[in-house]
């Protein structure tokens, strides 16, 4: 038996894609750096799976046939570079090596330029799904050669998740593509997750519910408009309790939140390209201080708030914060899928933005109810520059935000922080203004600077000899 393709990495994402494609009827041949993490993974597997385990790469090479199809499933940076160094001593034109890990898109792109070189195609294959959807099926944003996709479209698209409207799978565009997809799937998760949290900060120590209420209330939402996978984890988190302890498990979780990189390409993209994404931004951010607990804890002694007491009804507090996640996450949306068109076109990848929310529907992290809706803005509109911009979404904004200033009022007021709802709502004011206060920094930019600026009734460039003392 030879392997049809080739896996490489088998940390848990890896080991459930190799079980996903041999359940597909591809046989797969396997590989890890570290031989053990192979022999542990073959001793569990039944002995009549379609999977060879291989403890070098020429072992590896030997029992693929002989058009090598490999996928990489190893961690971004070096280490994508270091296994490519090795695999292309051995590999002929016309073999494809597929980059499914969380690579800068930008390094994806050099990659597949040098590996072009020598004949070899190169995808990125953005994957989301986490541990499950790799098993019961990811969805898989391409980038790359159409070429080279076409010719492993069929195992591709049968691993991927499936919908009425087909597999979550597509060719997005060349280069980076894929991996750029990814980034900006993986900033919007941030907002998503963040938003949640801030809710759930609120609910329980703005307005003192216990945690069986609130899990109560994401156990609701999860079933309304907020209907989204994370929505369901998010029930589900909040409704474990500490084998030990027998006490709720999430007020045993240390309150420091980690990140792989992907937020942090996100918001340097989006300064790179002018593309304003402060919802993500300030998700980005949250994730950074809390990072910094001793300084916290050391704060808490030191920076004293005044008392602030919940003014609102309960019940109808509740319904108002539902209100203001669910614009903030739309928001979160926009800002995602504008940096995604704006480095669609700087890059000339020519990225479907409707294709995207389609195959976003299901197998990912990110997947929601919304999203039929945004979809269908795109579809309306293949070239709309923002989501806010679509009739029906910006209509819906207009009609939530009322309750969405009182929740960012009580909080502030509580002193509870909300950077993504907040953050949110001020994008929503700026984005609607006719006239913004810029026309004061650009004055103050050309007293001290004498940096210039347009003027409103005039075209053209000026500047002023400012009065001075």
């Amino acid at each position: 038996m030879k392997g049809q393709i080739g896996l490489i990495g088998l940390g848990t994402m890896g080991e459930n894609l190799a079980l996903n494609i041999e359940s597909k009827g591809f046989p797969v041949t396997v590989y890890n750096r570290t031989a053990e993490r192979t022999r542990r993974f073959a001793e569990r597997l039944n002995r009549a799976a379609q999977i060879i385990p291989t403890y070098s790469v020429d072992e590896f090479l030997d029992s693929l046939e002989a058009s090598h199809r490999i996928l990489m499933m190893v961690r971004a940076g070096q280490a994508v570079d270091e296994v490519l160094s090795v695999l292309t001593r051995r590999l002929s034109p016309g073999d494809i090596v597929m980059d499914g890990g969380n690579s800068f898109f930008r390094d994806t792109e050099r990659r597949m330029q040098n590996m072009a070189k020598v004949g070899i195609h190169y995808l990125g294959v953005g994957i989301s799904g986490g541990a499950e959807g790799a098993l019961k099926g990811p969805c898989l944003m391409v980038g790359g050669p159409e070429d080279a996709y076409s010719l492993v479209e069929s195992t591709l698209t049968k691993i991927a998740a499936q919908l009425e409207d087909g597999p979550c799978c597509s060719h997005l565009g060349p280069g980076g593509a894929g991996h750029l997809t990814k980034m900006v799937h993986n900033g919007i998760e941030y907002a998503f997750l963040q938003l949640i949290a801030e809710s759930y900060d609120i609910l329980r120590y703005g307005l003192g519910f216990g945690i069986e209420r609130v899990q109560r209330i994401f156990e609701r939402w999860k079933n309304s408009e907020l209907s989204s996978y994370l929505m369901d984890v998010a029930a589900a988190v909040l409704g474990e309790s500490d084998s030990d302890t027998g006490r709720p498990l999430v007020d045993l979780i240390l309150d420091k939140a980690g990140q792989k990189g992907t937020g942090k390409w996100f918001s340097q993209t989006a300064m790179d390209l002018g593309v304003p994404t402060p919802t993500i931004d300030a998700s980005v951010s949250a994730r950074y201080i809390s990072a910094h607990r001793d300084e916290r804890l050391k704060a808490k002694t030191l920076l004293h708030i005044p008392q602030g007491e919940f003014t609102g009804g309960d019940e109808n507090f509740v319904d108002a914060l539902q209100d203001a996640v669910y614009s903030s996450v739309i928001i979160s949306y926009a800002q995602g899928l504008a940096l995604l068109k704006s480095a669609s076109d700087e890059y000339q990848y020519k990225i479907s933005l409707a294709e995207v929310c389609r195959i976003w529907g299901g197998g990912c992290i990110i997947r929601a109810k919304l999203l039929d809706q945004i979809r269908s803005a795109y579809v309306n509109n293949a070239d709309l520059p923002n989501l806010l911009l679509d009739a029906s979404v910006g209509s819906l904004l207009v009609n939530l935000q009322q309750n969405w200033r009182k929740v960012v009022v009580e909080a502030k007021s509580l002193g509870l922080p909300c950077p993504a709802i907040n953050a949110s709502l001020d994008y929503f004011d700026s984005y609607r203004r006719d006239r913004l206060p810029a026309n004061v920094i650009q004055a103050m930019r050309d007293y001290f600077g004498a940096h210039g600026y347009e003027r409103v009734d005039k075209e053209g460039r000026f500047h002023t000899e400012w009065l001075r003392d």
